[in-house]
């Protein structure tokens, strides 16, 4: 099959056409330089790579109704917080259904990727191990051991079965708590990610100190705080539906600016549905209601290409023969990729090329 209009990838976006055998790509070139093969199938559109969901909460997927008003604490902050009741009162089997099920909508939506904080401990995570088990989505899963002080047997038990460690905000763990775990991480090589500035301003030298691999929401960032994470290299996951609930939304265009690397998350399952796409276009039409636009190829790079690196698989933020994971070919005007992409996908335009598998495995 030859897909013949644009590319947009870890390259940038550029007129071409690419030609596919069995959902791989087998050659690539300038637009209308491609030679004819007969009856070979010929399409237009836009090929990219495989999105990343950089940042879930798949374990309250359970969760179907409207959630209460109230605080963001009153709903999410542990303990006592009413998901942390209803996980605490939902049936294992249960859960598992509900993780499943998020992780089939990501698939038909063409993730490849979910970076996932995993509440509940060593069970938490091997029951989205479970659920995980037959999806074509791969699920890296940051978990969260259970007790305060940490305990160091626990800790190790949990970062056995997880991919890393995913913990809350440093208001709410203590600097003892954030070392003891960067140091378990750094010794087995697995990322140690924190929740930062999501609820109320934080302090960058306390959730930089130790330095994470990964930092969700800094809605209530200042520009000097996002500076300074731009400095010690760290990349941010923003989630913009979610954060809307509260009333709250990342500085995108300040991020944008100062070359901060970016992922782009949907949160948690209870809120919203795991789309990328909708996350995608709510980031981008956002930052304009809010006077404040980001370019869509910056939001493009945050699903597309900075994941892939963050998770040591860079080629796969490339659209080239011998890509490690199948691209995406979306059925889009080529003449403006980054916008068409951000903007205008849904799951209908997405052509299929059968059963996925999930990508390979890589390192933070």
């Amino acid at each position: 099959m030859l897909v013949e209009g644009a590319i947009l990838d870890a390259d940038g976006p550029r007129a071409a056409y690419v030609r596919l055998r069995e959902g791989r790509v087998v050659e690539t070139g300038a637009r209308g330089t491609d030679s004819s093969h007969g009856r070979e199938r010929r399409i237009s559109g836009i090929v990219i790579p495989s999105p990343v969901n950089g940042h879930t909460h798949l374990g309250d997927a359970m969760s179907t109704r409207e959630p209460p008003p109230g605080p963001l604490a009153r709903l999410v902050q542990p303990p006592h917080g009413y998901k942390f009741r209803l996980l605490a009162t939902t049936p294992p089997s249960e859960k598992i259904r509900a993780m499943r099920a998020a992780l089939a909508r990501m698939q038909r939506a063409g993730v490849a990727v979910t970076i996932d904080f995993r509440e509940e401990g060593r069970d938490g995570v091997r029951l989205l191990r479970s659920a995980a088990r037959a999806s074509g989505v791969r699920t890296v899963i940051l978990g969260r051991p259970l007790a305060r002080p940490i305990d160091r047997d626990e800790l190790a038990e949990v970062l056995r079965v997880a991919d890393g460690i995913g913990l809350s905000s440093a208001r709410d763990e203590t600097v003892e708590t954030r070392r003891a775990v960067a140091r378990a991480c750094r010794t087995r090589r697995k990322p140690f990610a924190l929740h930062a500035s999501e609820a109320a301003r934080e302090d960058p030298t306390a959730y930089l100190e130790p330095r994470p691999d990964l930092l969700v929401h800094l809605t209530e960032a200042t520009r000097d705080d996002l500076a300074a994470v731009e400095r010690a290299g760290v990349p941010v996951a923003v989630c913009p539906r979610s954060n809307a609930l509260f009333g709250r939304q990342p500085d995108l265009r300040a991020m944008e600016r100062l070359g901060v690397t970016l992922f782009l998350g949907t949160d948690n399952a209870m809120f919203h549905s795991p789309s990328i796409w909708r996350e995608l276009e709510f980031a981008y039409v956002g930052s304009r209601l809010r006077h404040r636009p980001v370019s869509a190829l910056y939001l493009a790079g945050a699903a597309l290409v900075e994941p892939w690196k963050w998770l040591g698989v860079p080629g796969a933020a490339r659209v080239a023969p011998g890509t490690e994971v199948r691209p995406l070919v979306l059925r889009l005007p080529s003449d403006d990729p980054a916008y068409q992409v951000v903007t205008r996908t849904t799951e209908h335009l997405i052509l299929r090329f059968g059963t996925r598998r999930a990508p390979p495995q890589g390192g933070a």
